[in-house]
């Protein structure tokens, strides 16, 4: 058996079909070739404009003339598969060939994607309803399929509540998420209406997070990050970070102005100071005035313990970023996403040695 069938057969469709189209190919063939693949489409699809922003950008950090920076740019795309953003966010320009070749660029980590999951179980991933059914024991809180509901059936939800959470059913990167407030509504049957308008997919109840991440920041559910991966010893945790809000915001998704910091997996402590999509690095809060670095996770064991389990539902899906939240009395999933996001993973302030995620990604994952 090739070297790759093992890896690509898990993830090929389940009830005794045995998908066969990799077996001439080991899995480093087919990493190859989903790179390769993946560039070219990302070339004919690019946005230039942004591209030359970038340029100018790196000029003024590094005084490089432009044209060197852009062969540079391109050069890194195709040696490495790193977009434009890559190379801006993980400071490409300062590390050498051997330090590059250890990142996880955007072409690396949709490549992992395609190899480790099974595209007709995406479903269960992007519709929140779908995600709340398949993963209920993980949930823990009270929700509503809503566009499958009556007036009477939302009116008897929010009975005694003061807010709700609302989400479209397939969004992402925290668009579209809101807490509303029911005294905001001069009856139940205009909110009612309202949702309906808004094409809302889930309405649930508010959590409450524990008390040690509520002091960080109480303007929003500050969530975990928590990647794992399966291969054929069972499931394992890559990586994990404390997404933070800012601002007052009421979601902490790094799209909508929030932070993050990388957990030692071991002890559950935040390893180094928060860092957001500008760039910008934070010791503390910048609302609340609390220290980042070395902060405990709360219930730490328990959110690892809740991924593993989560990961074995939909075993087809080997390659799974999941949202969690932690209340006083557990951790509860949030959501799954299916494309983890891997520009978190490598920022400056969290590489002192300038080694990228690739070399812990080949832990648990042969021929990349």
């Amino acid at each position: 058996m090739p070297a790759g069938r093992k890896l690509l057969q898990s993830s090929a469709k389940p009830l005794g079909y045995e998908q066969d189209c990799w077996a001439d190919y080991n899995a480093k063939d087919v990493f190859l070739m989903g790179k390769l693949s993946y560039i070219l489409g990302r070339a004919l699809r690019m946005d230039y404009g942004e591209l030359f922003r970038t340029v100018g950008v790196v000029h003024g950090i590094t005084g490089r003339n432009r044209p060197a920076v852009l062969a540079d740019i391109v050069s890194c795309g195709l040696r490495y598969g790193a977009g434009f953003n890559d190379y801006l966010l993980c400071e490409f320009y300062n590390l050498t060939p051997e330090q590059r070749a250890t990142y996880v660029t955007r072409s690396v980590n949709n490549t992992l994607v395609q190899m480790l999951n099974d595209p007709e179980y995406y479903k269960y991933f992007d519709y929140k309803s779908a995600f709340y059914s398949t993963f209920a024991e993980f949930i823990s809180r009270e929700w509503l399929d809503f566009p499958a509901i009556s007036k009477e059936q939302f009116a008897e939800f929010v009975k005694g509540k003061d807010a709700i959470i609302v989400k479209p059913n397939n969004g992402t990167g925290g668009k579209g998420v809101e807490k509303l407030t029911i005294a905001d509504y001069k009856s139940i049957d205009m909110l009612f209406s309202k949702l309906k308008e808004d094409n809302i997919g889930v309405v649930e109840e508010v959590l409450n997070q524990h008390p040690g991440l509520n002091e960080l920041n109480p303007y929003s559910v500050n969530t975990l990050r928590i990647v794992t991966i399966r291969n054929e010893t069972g499931g394992h945790i890559l990586y994990a970070h404390l997404r933070i809000g800012n601002g007052g915001r009421p979601v902490d998704n790094l799209h909508s102005g929030g932070m993050f910091a990388p957990i030692d997996l071991d002890t559950g402590r935040i390893q180094y100071p928060a860092y957001d999509k500008d760039r910008k690095t934070y010791e503390k809060h910048p609302m609340t005035g609390v220290t980042i670095q070395g902060m405990q996770i709360p219930l730490w064991e328990q959110v690892k313990e809740l991924c593993l389990k989560a990961s074995e539902v939909v075993p087809q899906m080997r390659y799974v970023g999941w949202d969690v939240a932690v209340t006083p009395e557990r951790p509860v999933l949030v959501e799954g996403n299916n494309l983890p996001g891997y520009d978190i993973l490598q920022m400056p302030p969290h590489t002192p040695d300038k080694i990228g995620m690739l070399p812990r990604f080949r832990e648990f994952v042969d021929g990349i």
